[in-house]
C-alpha cells in the first residue's frame, strides 16, 4: 500500500466582496476541519482579523496554521515601497492581536498579484515572509460555482499534481462550505493533510 500524499488546503481569509455569502462561513468551514480532524493554513487579512477577532483567534486555537494576507487587500505591485511596508506591518499587528500568533514567515500576495514582481517580493523577504502560492485553483467565488463543480475541481486538481499540492480556498463562499465535505471525504486514506510548512517545495 502505498503512502499517503502529503495535500496543504488553504484559505484566504478576507471580506467578502459578494453579497450572497453567509456571515458564518468561516466559522463552518472550522467546524467541517474540526470534525474531520484536519489541519489547514489560513491566510488572514489584517483588516477582516480586526472585524472578526473571535474567528481568528479560533483558527489559532483549532491548530491551523497563520499567514500573513496584507491588510487591505490591495494588489501589491500598485503600492510604492513605504505603502508596501505599512500594509503588510500593519497586517501582522492586526493577525497577532487578534490571534495571538506571528504570521511569519508565511505570505500570499491578494489576487497573487505581486508573486512573480522582484519589488514585491524583495519587501515581503525583508519583513520577513515568503510567498505562498497554490497549484489548484477552482474559483470558489463565483456565484455560479456550485459546491459539487468546486469540489470536483479541487479533486481532480490535486490528483493531477499529486504529492504536495496546494490547493486555494476561500473562507465566505457558500459554496465552499458545501464543498468543503466532499473533497475531505473524496481524498480521505489517500491524502494526508498537512499545513505549507510540512511540504518540502512551495509554488
Amino acid at each position: 500500500m502505498s503512502e499517503p500524499e502529503n495535500v496543504a488546503l488553504t484559505f484566504d481569509a478576507e471580506h467578502p466582496d459578494r453579497s450572497w455569502c453567509p456571515s458564518d462561513a468561516a466559522e463552518r468551514i472550522l467546524d467541517v476541519l474540526a470534525g474531520a480532524g484536519a489541519h489547514a493554513t489560513f491566510f488572514v487579512q489584517g483588516r477582516w482579523a480586526e472585524a472578526y477577532p473571535a474567528t481568528a483567534r479560533r483558527i489559532a486555537d483549532d491548530g491551523h496554521l497563520i499567514g500573513n494576507h496584507s491588510h487591505h487587500h490591495a494588489r501589491m505591485p500598485l503600492l510604492l515601497d513605504s505603502g508596501l511596508q505599512e500594509d503588510v506591518d500593519a497586517a501582522r499587528d492586526a493577525i497577532a492581536r487578534a490571534t495571538g500568533r506571528d504570521p511569519r514567515p508565511w505570505f500570499r500576495c491578494p489576487f497573487g498579484a505581486g508573486a512573480d514582481d522582484p519589488r514585491v517580493l524583495a519587501a515581503i523577504a525583508a519583513a520577513g515572509y515568503r510567498h505562498v502560492g497554490w497549484h489548484v485553483e477552482v474559483e470558489d467565488w463565483e456565484p455560479a460555482r456550485t459546491p459539487q463543480a468546486i469540489a470536483a475541481d479541487a479533486i481532480a486538481g490535486i490528483r493531477r499534481h499529486g504529492d504536495g499540492a496546494v490547493l486555494l480556498l476561500h473562507t465566505w463562499p457558500g459554496g465552499t462550505v458545501e464543498a468543503l465535505p466532499l473533497i475531505l471525504d473524496d481524498l480521505q486514506g489517500a491524502t494526508r493533510f498537512v499545513t505549507v510548512d510540512a511540504l518540502e517545495e512551495l509554488p
